[in-house]
């Protein structure tokens, strides 16, 4: 299609409809309105100046000339009668609109959505570890996300009906989670692509009975330690309080979460002004106890005996507890019978939201990274890769195994418990996967799955920390905005081998993330992950990789504002490209 030239546009502007030749210039003194009215007159152009013909009337045209508008001429050509002394008057000139170009139109190209930086995940990352301060907050809102990225919730009290392309969850405790999506060309038998971590992070929990007697006026609250918490770091913290509670509702009992996220604890300094009692070591049973609020009636009261509460009505779980933070629970979960609640399980927390710090904002600031960090990461990577896209509207037509997410309980403490690594909860899942699907032996299926299988153990690892570099290796001391890092031990502490680190290195290949290599100097002792007791009792092929921060075992940690979502691309990698990968190593 052509183009409208600007020069051809000003010629359609002034060209003449009619067909008559250009006079040479003339005087002009009638208006433009007359140059198309007719009038007794000859016309000069179309009749010669020879010729009379006094009794035929002459004809006014309008005429083409090379002047910017158009003109008549005042030629008496004729006489008339009735001839007007006074001009009518001139209307408004009307500018003609240039006509527009017209652009030419090529075939549309379908343009690939541009994949989305690791900063698209720093926001949601601090906005879940800031909602989320107990163990049983993060597993729910987990819980909530994989739903409503159509995961369908499981019971192990129940029969599962489980079919290819399916994704599903379940939770043991309410303190560990498994999330699983099933490719719609699995056959009982083939693999698993796993990430497994701990959602469990060092906190203080209170005693079965926390209250305590009033001390110089003081209402403190008792409170033990889980692993290594209540260290010097939770000196001086604002301390709120929230966990599970156990209420009974028309007969039946029923879990409500609760979270008081004001600062309701704090655990003083003795000021060094008092010397050696100043410095430590300090006994965590006496001198790390938090203060919750103030009662300075034994002052004017000459009753000395201390009485326990008797809200709720003697023998409640609620007489055995501080009567402010009964009254504040309650209030939080719209409870008015104090005798309802059966039971809670709480937990103290650092009530500063996760932030992001540094120059440019390439520090995340929050409590509990360890380990909700990866095990974030892994979900998030879970429902990317088997949600539909404009660019992937099946993502698990081309898959023939499962992907899976475990989310461990009590890997702070050894994971012993039934809802830890240690526990037979992820065994048991993979045997009832296998068991839906099978058509022969169970054993031989689940025994050709555990083979045929792949285990990320992935929790955080140590970031090199500027003002210790000689407690680090020189080439293994992994940086942050980087990526997540292989953890190695010689003694069996990780479950990396030189196999399980090369197939790990493939998957992530273009994912975006870049990994690292960590282990700890000969004369230090690693830490212990999900990774050796996991790979020890199903026999999965493993590796330990993690994202790394500062701070670990601190009440409040650092990690790269680019980390969450460089862990999303390595696991993602993984479960996508696993299938692929685990064929060049058979």
């Amino acid at each position: 299609m052509t183009k409208n030239q600007p020069t051809l546009r000003k010629t359609v502007s002034t060209a003449d409809l009619y067909s008559d030749p250009t006079p040479p210039p003339r005087h002009a003194s009638l208006a433009r309105t007359y140059t198309t009215v007719h009038r007794p007159r000859l016309n000069p152009f179309l009749h010669s100046s020879q010729v009379s013909l006094p009794h035929q009337s002459s004809v006014r045209h309008s005429i083409a000339a090379p002047f910017d508008n158009l003109i008549d001429f005042d030629d008496d050509f004729g006489t008339s009668p009735n001839k007007s002394t006074t001009p009518p008057p001139v209307p408004p000139k009307v500018k003609i609109p240039s006509i527009p170009e017209i652009p030419l139109f090529a075939e549309r190209k379908r343009e690939e959505p541009k994949k989305e930086g690791p900063e698209k995940y720093t926001k949601p990352f601090l906005d879940f570890m800031t909602n989320n301060p107990t163990v049983f907050h993060a597993v729910d809102a987990v819980a909530r996300d994989l739903e409503k990225a159509g995961y369908e919730k499981l019971s192990e009290r129940d029969d599962w009906e489980l079919k290819a392309g399916g994704k599903y969850y379940l939770d043991r405790n309410g303190s560990s989670l498994i999330a699983f999506a099933v490719g719609e060309g699995y056959k009982a038998g083939n693999g698993a692509a796993i990430v497994a971590g701990h959602i469990d992070a060092l906190t203080a929990k209170l005693k079965p009975i926390s209250s305590l007697r009033t001390k110089a006026g003081f209402v403190q609250l008792g409170v033990a330690p889980y692993a290594g918490a209540l260290n010097n770091t939770w000196w001086d913290r604002d301390l709120g309080v929230g966990g599970r509670v156990l209420v009974k509702e028309g007969g039946k009992v029923v879990t409500k979460l609760v979270k008081l996220d004001w600062p309701i604890a704090r655990i003083p300094t003795l000021a060094p002004h008092f010397g050696a009692a100043a410095a430590g070591p300090f006994n965590k049973e006496t001198q790390m106890v938090p203060i919750i609020g103030l009662d300075n009636s034994d002052i004017s009261s000459s009753e000395e005996e201390w009485k326990t509460s008797v809200l709720g009505g003697e023998g409640t779980f609620a007489a055995t507890q501080p009567e402010r933070l009964v009254k504040a629970i309650a209030g939080e979960l719209g409870i008015s019978n104090y005798s309802s609640i059966v039971n809670w399980e709480l937990e103290l927390f650092d009530t500063q939201p996760a932030t992001v710090g540094g120059l440019d904002k390439e520090f995340i600031f929050a409590g509990r990274i360890d380990d909700k960090l990866c095990s974030w990461a892994a979900i998030q990577a879970l429902l990317n890769s088997t949600t539909r896209t404009y660019s992937n509207p099946s993502p698990l037509s081309s898959s023939s195994q499962i992907k899976v997410v475990a989310l461990f309980d009590d890997e702070e403490v050894g994971s012993l418990l039934r809802q830890g690594a240690r526990g037979n909860f992820l065994p048991q899942v993979i045997e009832r996967i296998v068991d839906s699907f099978a058509e022969k032996k169970v054993q031989t299926l689940i025994s050709r799955t555990y083979a045929n299988s792949f285990l990320v153990s992935s929790d955080v690892c140590h970031s090199v920390n500027p003002n210790f570099l000689g407690s680090y290796l020189e080439n293994h001391a992994p940086r942050l905005n980087i990526g997540p890092a292989i953890t190695f031990d010689s003694n069996a502490h990780m479950t990396t081998d030189s196999v399980s680190a090369s197939i790990l290195q493939k998957t992530v290949e273009g994912s975006g993330a870049k990994l690292q290599l960590f282990q700890i100097r000969n004369d230090s002792r690693s830490g212990g992950t999900v990774g050796p007791m996991l790979s020890a009792a199903t026999g999965i092929r493993a590796i330990d990789a993690g994202i790394p921060q500062l701070s670990m075992h601190s009440i409040r940690a650092t990690t790269g504002s680019l980390d969450p979502g460089l862990g999303v691309f390595a696991f993602q990698g993984f479960l996508e490209n696993y299938e692929t990968v685990d064929a060049q190593f058979k």
